[in-house]
């Protein structure tokens, strides 16, 4: 969703990020997990670029994530 919101393709998040196409990719198909420096390599550039992630309860029903306004 966040990668969606930022109207960014896989092949950009992962160049941005410095991680694999192929990593991104079966990552949200559901076919294999992250490791955690992975992950964050991911969070990080997103949260760059204005994606904020909540925690449950935080402006949202559950855990999710908006585009913060500066």
């Amino acid at each position: 969703m966040a990668r969606a919101a930022l109207q960014l393709g896989v092949r950009e998040l992962a160049e941005i990020a410095g991680v694999s196409f192929t990593t991104i990719s079966r990552f949200e198909t559901g076919k294999s997990g992250l490791q955690h420096s992975t992950a964050e390599a991911i969070r990080k550039t997103l949260e760059a670029r204005g994606i904020q992630f909540l925690e449950d309860g935080q402006m949202s029903a559950g855990t999710g994530v908006t585009i913060r306004k500066d």
